[in-house]
């Protein structure tokens, strides 16, 4: 799996998996958690080895639960939650560290390698603030790596101007129809590494047949360039498939790239 530096010098995967629907009942993002780790687990046997989860998602205790059955040492995983941002969990440093302590212990772990604050909101002094507190958890090696979700311009610049530890990432809605080139941009400006969610969401069926051609040139599917153009230009992806052989497709976009010309069209998409 190819891997980025982060500003901290750990090193991501370029592909996660997302969590958000698994171990619920219907695959329903609303759902009661069932703790069924089907899809974690064909995730793990196709080679993922980085999960992104969430407080908010509910299901951080069934990611945890799949690490653990799967026999394989927990350095060999890279694991990402978010602390929602929201006065519940943001309010003031005890509930920030309530927030970490709940994630650890539902994760069956003693690190996290990335926590994020999931969106930002209107106090950005409130935000730096939560920041400080999560800078003390990197300085006791407990989480590896800090970073934002859904912050746009406005509250990376203040988070990256007021704090003692830089944002590693910035994971952020991108997908065609929608790049987020501006905040990407701005994000790789500042060595934070964007990180796309929903990268195959929301397509147009005019914009899968477009890039069902570029990808009949490589013997791969529109989903597949989709992928590869986002780490092509540096961003991680984190798709998610109910599917063991769509998961399987997902990580098999290291054997092509995409011409010049292949990605000026894509990124006009």
């Amino acid at each position: 799996m190819k891997t980025i530096e982060l500003n901290t010098g750990i090193d991501i995967p370029v592909i996660g998996s997302g969590t958000n629907t698994f171990g619920k009942e219907n695959k329903d993002y609303q759902g009661t958690i069932n703790g069924d780790t089907t899809e974690l687990a064909a995730a793990i046997k196709a080679g993922y080895r980085h999960f992104d989860t969430a407080i908010a998602y509910r299901n951080e205790a069934v990611v945890g639960k799949a690490i653990l059955e799967s026999g394989i040492d927990r350095s060999e995983f890279f694991l990402t939650s978010k602390i929602p941002g929201t006065p519940e969990y943001t309010k003031d440093a005890a509930s920030v560290k309530s927030a970490v302590e709940s994630s650890l212990s539902a994760l069956q772990t003693e690190t996290i390698d990335l926590y994020l604050i999931h969106h930002p909101w209107d106090n950005v002094e409130e935000i730096a603030a939560v920041w400080a507190v999560l800078e003390a958890y990197v300085d006791r090696g407990i989480i590896k790596a800090i970073g934002v979700s859904n912050f746009q311009e406005k509250e990376l610049s203040y988070l990256l101007d007021h704090s003692r530890i830089k944002p590693a990432v910035n994971q952020i809605e991108s997908h065609p129809g929608k790049w987020n080139d501006g905040i990407i941009g701005y994000s790789l400006e500042k060595q934070v590494v964007p990180e796309a969610w929903g990268p195959l969401s929301r397509i147009s069926d005019s914009a899968k047949e477009q890039l069902t051609k570029i990808g009949d040139h490589h013997q791969k599917s529109w989903s597949q360039v989709v992928l590869r153009y986002q780490i092509e230009r540096g961003v991680v992806v984190i798709p998610k498939s109910h599917s063991a052989e769509h998961q399987a497709d997902n990580l098999a976009i290291f054997d092509f790239s995409l011409t010049d010309e292949e990605k000026e069209i894509i990124k006009g998409l």
